[in-house]
């Protein structure tokens, strides 16, 4: 049995334990991603519920995203060595809180303060959960499970975001956020029940985290990582009215649009992990290829509803390996201090998802919705260029 202060896979807990403390996780990571995207689904109920335009809705987003950002290394900083399962239910518990304020919120103000807890939240569960997969199951499996770990990002979108907007149809915006509320308590009870103890041997430095932007394979990762990302939520904070005003989808298509968009999501996450692990930055470059692809010909030819709808599908394809592909490269390039490398990850990923919305708000305001996509397709152009100019050199 490991030692009280072992990181070594947590093979005594019994052939299924470990896999369901993965699975576990996964939820986790489902509850967070599917709280921060909540708003995409219900945008246009919340935005007239609280009388804001649609380019200011895009602040729903980028709150939280530049708040995770930041808390993502202070939470790891401030843990020291505080027990990792503590430390995930007590977020999951301050989670479930956020989504009641969310759903009680009288006004734009009050819905963005309870976005600032979802912020913390997003950072924290994030930065601790990436690093899981290593302590909880054989050296052999790490891939798999990190692969369902991430897989809470794209199920997330299969059915966190398109469900939330179903609920919100039936019975209004703030049911769905009610509901949110109640799963991330039922997934906080799993996560009690259900992980190992998890101390930590070394406590986390300032220093040592700031050392690894010295690391040039890291840090190319990371400065894709913005890229591809601020490039992906410039145009998907706004794909509900791209999907109404530019494609002319009535209300009733939305939900199963985004389902399609997010069981496409949850394929891509599956498809491309073993290719990942094999060769991150070529599977990196293909994605993001493939998204610029899907960006210019939604911009062109989106206002025909099936080819639409196809390209939404391919969207959702694409983007479903980014988190599980990106998650690797920074294992890869970090193989020694994956916490510290999975927390610098998961502020810049959240630092695009707030660039994206934030840039996003101008753009969609000024210049409308089809530009925004020309624009945001420049971002992920600027990413592919990072790829295929160091990809090969920076991780391997």
């Amino acid at each position: 049995m490991p030692g009280a202060h072992s990181s070594e896979p947590l093979q005594d807990q019994g052939a299924r334990r470990p896999w369901l403390a993965v699975a576990a996780v996964g939820m986790a990571t489902f509850c967070v991603v599917t709280t921060e995207m909540l708003p995409v689904g219900l945008f246009v109920p919340i935005t007239a519920a609280l009388d804001v335009s649609v380019g200011m809705g895009g602040f729903m987003l980028f709150v939280p995203a530049i708040l995770a950002a930041l808390f993502a290394p202070l939470v790891v900083l401030g843990a020291k060595r505080v027990d990792r399962r503590a430390i995930l239910c007590g977020l999951l518990a301050l989670l479930a809180g956020a989504n009641a304020a969310s759903a009680l919120a009288p006004s734009m103000p009050w819905f963005l303060a309870a976005r600032v807890l979802v912020g913390f939240c997003i950072g924290g569960v994030w930065a601790v959960a990436g690093g899981l997969a290593a302590r909880l199951v054989a050296p052999g499996a790490v891939g798999l499970a990190t692969s369902i770990i991430f897989g809470g990002v794209a199920v997330a979108s299969v059915l966190g975001v398109p469900l939330g907007a179903f609920i919100g149809g039936l019975a209004g915006w703030r049911a769905a956020f009610g509901a949110m509320a109640a799963l991330c308590f039922g997934v906080l009870l799993l996560n009690a029940l259900s992980l190992p103890r998890l101390p930590v041997e070394r406590a986390l430095r300032a220093r040592q985290l700031l050392s690894q932007l010295v690391n040039p394979a890291l840090r190319l990762g990371l400065l894709v990582t913005l890229c591809l990302v601020a490039g992906h939520f410039m145009a998907y904070t706004f794909v509900r009215p791209l999907l109404q005003s530019h494609a002319a989808f009535g209300p009733a298509w939305i939900g199963p649009l985004l389902f399609a968009y997010g069981a496409a999501g949850v394929a891509g996450n599956f498809l491309v992990g073993g290719a990942a692990a094999k060769r991150p930055a070529a599977t990196l470059l293909a994605i993001a290829a493939s998204l610029l692809a899907t960006l210019l010909l939604f911009s062109a030819v989106g206002q025909f509803r099936p080819a639409a709808a196809a390209l939404l599908v391919i969207w959702g394809l694409a983007y479903g390996g980014v988190s599980v592909s990106l998650q690797t490269w920074m294992m890869k390039a970090a193989p020694d201090a994956v916490e510290a490398a999975t927390s610098l990850f998961v502020a810049v990923f959240n630092l695009g998802i707030a660039a994206g919305s934030l840039l996003g708000v101008p753009s969609v305001d000024a210049l409308g919705l089809r530009a925004n996509l020309w624009l945001a397709a420049a971002c992920i152009l600027v990413a592919a260029a990072m790829l295929a100019g160091g990809g090969r050199q920076a991780a391997r």
